[in-house]
C-alpha cells in the first residue's frame, strides 16, 4: 500500500474542470514530481490532498480516506503543506512562526526543542534571525522558514508547492539541497514544481499534468528524458 493514494480525483470550478480524474501514488520515503505549466492543475491537485477544495474520487493517506476530513484533521494525521507564496504568518517572528507549527504537540516539549535544533542546523540564518518578523525576511528566508515550519509539524507526507518559485539561481540550488536533506531524513514529498530541471533531478518519479490530466508518468530520468518533457520543460 502507498502512504499516498489519489484515484479519480477530479475538482471543478462552476463550469470549469480543475483536474479530471486523475490517479497518482506517493510511496513511503519518496521525492515525486508534479510538473506542467501554469494553469495545468498542479497546485489544485495538492489542495485538494489537504482538503482545501472539494473533490470527487478517492484520497488515502496511510490507508485513511481523506476525502471526509478537514483540513486541520488531514493536518494532525501527519499531512504538511508548504503552499505556493509560503503561507508564513508575516507579522509574527521567525520563532513564532516555528512555534505556531508545534500546536498538535505542545506537550511534547524535548522533541520541539529537537526538532527545532534541527531546522536550525538546516537553515542557520533562521536562527540568526530568530527574533526578526517574518515579513522583512528575504524571499530565499522566507522559504527557509516555511520549509522549517513544516518540519517542526514533524509530518510523514510533505506537500510543497513551487518552493523556488522567486528564487535568485543560487537560493534554488540551495533550496532543492535542503529538500533532498529532509527527504534522506525519511520525510515523504510530493513536490510541485515549474523548475521541472531540478524537480526530476531529486525526484524518484515524476508525473506530468497537462490541463487538468495526467499526460506522462513513470521514473523521473525517464520522464525528463522523454521528447516531449524537453521540448516543453527543460528547454531541450
Amino acid at each position: 500500500m502507498a502512504l499516498l493514494e489519489v484515484d479519480d480525483l477530479t475538482v471543478t470550478y462552476g463550469a470549469i474542470r480543475g483536474v479530471s480524474g486523475i490517479s497518482l501514488t506517493v510511496e513511503e520515503g519518496e521525492v515525486v514530481a508534479l510538473i506542467g505549466a501554469n494553469g495545468a492543475g498542479k497546485t489544485t491537485t495538492l489542495r485538494a490532498i489537504s482538503r482545501l477544495v472539494p473533490s470527487r474520487g478517492s484520497i488515502r493517506f496511510a490507508g485513511r480516506d481523506l476525502t471526509r476530513l478537514r483540513p486541520h484533521e488531514v493536518t494532525a494525521l501527519g499531512v504538511v503543506h508548504v503552499p505556493e507564496g509560503r503561507g508564513i504568518f508575516p507579522r509574527l517572528t521567525v520563532m513564532e512562526n516555528l512555534e505556531l507549527a508545534t500546536w498538535t504537540r505542545r506537550r511534547d516539549r524535548e522533541g520541539i526543542r529537537r526538532d527545532l535544533r534541527r531546522v536550525f542546523d538546516l537553515f542557520p540564518r533562521l536562527e540568526e534571525r530568530r527574533d526578526q518578523v517574518a515579513n522583512t525576511l528575504s524571499g530565499g528566508e522566507q522559504q527557509m522558514l516555511a520549509l522549517g515550519r513544516a518540519l517542526m509539524t514533524r509530518g510523514r507526507l510533505m506537500l510543497l508547492d513551487e518552493p523556488s518559485m522567486g528564487l535568485a539561481p543560487v537560493l534554488v540550488k540551495e533550496i532543492f539541497s535542503v529538500i533532498q536533506e529532509i527527504s534522506a531524513s525519511g520525510t515523504t514529498i510530493l513536490l510541485v514544481e515549474q523548475n521541472a530541471h531540478f524537480a526530476l533531478k531529486i525526484a524518484r518519479r515524476g508525473y506530468v499534468l497537462e490541463t487538468g490530466s495526467i499526460v506522462l508518468s513513470g521514473p523521473a530520468g525517464a520522464v525528463a528524458a522523454n521528447p516531449r518533457v524537453k521540448a516543453a520543460y527543460l528547454g531541450a
